[in-house]
């Protein structure tokens, strides 16, 4: 007789999904002849040694799904699937598997896991709204890790997420909101970029800590959660990779920030195995059109997802509310949704954005989408795809125009033109929040297995011949005071707050692109004058709800004094903040400026007091400046100032909301 149909529906949960008395088992694979549960069957074990007992035989029903309830499962219990089809037969590990052994991947068991078993502490918890987020990106597996004795062990082997938990009150510091890893999904081998998964639902397991080392974080994990009043974990509730990734989510949460994931549903893979989901049910190898999940196009290595299956795109959206509803997070972060709308997912990610919007609000919808019509990723359906925030490219691509343009020297034209332009583009949407801007990300600076590099980090492009001189340090503030006070939605790359000037990898076979903290923590002091100014910038950023409001007039381009000038304002209410940032090489005194009101104007941020913190030979404007003059620049008064050489400054009347 075949497993049990108690618990059994049309709506039970695909995957392992523990109820009372045992757990129920589901899972699609419409061309197979049989499925079978196997409960703990050791790895290693030749496919057709599995003793295919009736008793584990899953009951298939009119849809394609095999189900089966098996009494007395409980959480951490080990299983597989044992598929037989037409073309070959074996083990399959569960596509839904929330986490898989640490041990023999990819011939390893599945975990059942109860998704209530992580003690949460994150219930006061409010993400910021959408036109407030700060983002920072990193990759987990290079980005910090550090022994008990305070050592940097990167070069020796692979970061955890629980190594960046020790950045935690590092970023709630920096004055960011939300922090975006590159995607943690399960991946073939020890190092990758990540965009590369196999096992969407299960997280990595070359970034989790396994329970013979767990003890330092531990306690790190919990200083933490007792600084905010919150009881200590046990070992047993930090053990596993999903709670692993939860204590950090959790934590970050604690802390004020959000977590927004970074998805791959464009593809999967390459480096698919034979007990993966490509051919799931188990057809002959033929055309990749018969592997049951996806197509014979390939991207990025593998295999483009079957957009036109109803279970494929069920699949994908069943990941998404996954990891807002059981990892708490807040946002996602679409990986090439170009590729989705091009390979028949547009009705895909119009239903995906919508779902995601009904299950959780508040979660960003983040849409990396490079069609000529940028707007369609964001606008409305049918129009439109329905997704929240957009990538840019037009602020990132026009301001490092113009700082390898200054490179060239004093005497080097400089057209502001493009910059200017690329301040206003707002991919057509009622809302400039909806453009995502960096001037840095892991794509631009990736430095791939063959060596091949793409474009410098902005101090290297900002001076190619010394990244540490003065012109590159000044650039580099400008390049990012600019970032930090433009319409949109500010994400900065890992390192980039403390002038990190080198190129970045995954690949271990490159050590010294790591990033340097060591140059942060004392042995570069413009590092940590980059990384004062850029905290202070995020936090006036947040300070001033001007700098990301809707209001936006850039009334000042002077192409021959490399001059330029934008006026930030909340609609309706005011609140006016004006931003000057110059690219001359030579302190300009007495510059007349137009200013959107009369009256007395105060320099809250100057960037040459940043240069040798605390600059005694700063140039600026202590004390503000009154506009007192007549209209300039289509303005209604102005002031004369003083601009020191490749500098930001920001002006206001108002005091700030804190």
């Amino acid at each position: 007789m075949a497993t049990s149909q108690l618990n059994i529906t049309a709506n039970t949960p695909l995957g392992a999904t523990v109820v009372p008395g045992g757990a129920t088992f589901r899972t699609w694979a419409p061309m197979a002849l049989e499925v079978y549960i196997a409960l703990g069957h050791p790895t290693g074990t030749a496919p057709r040694a599995f003793p295919k007992r009736v008793a584990d035989l899953l009951v298939k029903d009119a849809h394609g799904y095999w189900a089966g309830f098996v009494p007395g499962v409980k959480d951490g219990d080990l299983y597989r699937f044992y598929v037989v089809g037409t073309g070959s037969e074996g083990f399959k590990r569960d596509p839904y598997a929330r986490e898989l052994e640490l041990n023999g991947y990819p011939d390893c068991n599945c975990i059942v896991r109860d998704p209530t078993g992580y003690p949460w502490h994150d219930e006061g918890f409010r993400p910021p709204g959408f036109n407030d987020l700060l983002i920072y990106q990193f990759h987990i597996g290079v980005f910090y890790a550090k022994d008990s004795a305070g050592n940097d062990i990167r070069r020796h082997r692979i970061g955890k997420i629980l190594d960046v938990v020790d950045r935690i009150e590092y970023f709630a510091d920096l004055g960011v909101n939300a922090v975006m890893p590159l995607p943690f999904q399960e991946y073939q081998g020890e190092n990758s970029l990540g965009y590369n998964g196999t096992d969407l639902f299960s997280p990595e397991m070359d970034y989790s800590v396994p329970p013979e080392d767990l003890a330092p974080y531990l306690g790190r994990v919990n200083r933490l959660l007792t600084a905010k009043g919150c009881a200590p974990m046990t070992a047993a509730q930090l053990t596993g990779q999903i709670n692993q990734f939860k204590a950090f989510i959790d934590l970050c949460h604690l802390y004020g920030i959000a977590v927004i994931t970074d998805v791959v549903y464009n593809h999967a893979g390459g480096g698919f195995d034979d007990q993966s989901l490509k051919f799931y049910d188990r057809q002959p190898y033929t055309t990749d059109n018969n592997s049951l999940y996806f197509t014979d196009q390939d991207h990025a290595g593998g295999r483009v997802f079957a957009f036109w299956k109803r279970e494929v795109r069920q699949f994908l959206i069943d990941n998404a509310k996954f990891l807002l509803e059981e990892y708490h997070v807040d946002g996602l972060r679409y990986d090439q949704v170009t590729v989705i709308a091009e390979s028949g997912g547009w009705s895909f990610a119009q239903n995906l954005a919508s779902t995601l919007r009904f299950v959780k609000p508040s979660a960003v919808q983040i849409a990396e989408y490079w069609d000529d019509e940028r707007w369609k990723g964001i606008a409305a359906p049918p129009y439109g795809m329905g997704f929240d925030i957009g990538y840019g490219d037009a602020l990132r691509d026009s301001l490092r125009a113009v700082i390898g343009e200054c490179a060239g020297g004093r005497d080097t034209h400089v057209n502001l033109n493009p910059l200017r332009d690329a301040l206003y583009v707002t991919h057509k949407s009622p809302g400039r929040w909806t453009v995502l801007q960096c001037i840095e990300n892991h794509d631009l600076l990736y430095v791939d297995h063959e060596g091949r590099d793409r474009q410098p980090r902005i101090a290297a492009l900002a001076d190619p011949t010394d990244a540490r001189s003065w012109y590159a340090r000044s650039r580099a503030k400008v390049a990012t005071g600019l970032l930090l006070t433009a319409p949109g939605v500010p994400m900065i790359f890992m390192g980039q707050e403390f002038l990190e000037d080198k190129y970045w990898t995954d690949w271990p076979g490159r050590p010294e692109l790591l990033i340097w903290w060591a140059g942060l923590e004392g042995q570069d002091k413009h590092m940590s004058d980059q990384h004062r100014f850029t905290r202070d910038l995020l936090w006036l950023r947040r300070k001033h709800p001007a700098l990301r409001g809707e209001g936006l007039n850039v009334f000042h381009v002077h192409h021959d004094n490399r001059v330029i000038a934008m006026h930030r304002w909340v609609p309706d209410i005011g609140r006016d903040v004006v931003v000057v940032a110059s690219l001359n090489e030579q302190t300009l005194f007495h510059y007349t400026l137009g200013f959107p009101g009369g009256g007395h104007w105060n320099e809250i941020f100057n960037s040459d007091v940043y240069d040798q913190w605390f600059n005694p030979h700063a140039q600026g404007n202590p004390g503000g400046v009154d506009a007192d003059g007549s209209s300039w620049d289509g303005m209604p008064a102005s002031a004369g100032l003083t601009l020191p050489a490749n500098s930001l400054l920001v002006f206001t009347r108002d005091g700030g909301d804190f």
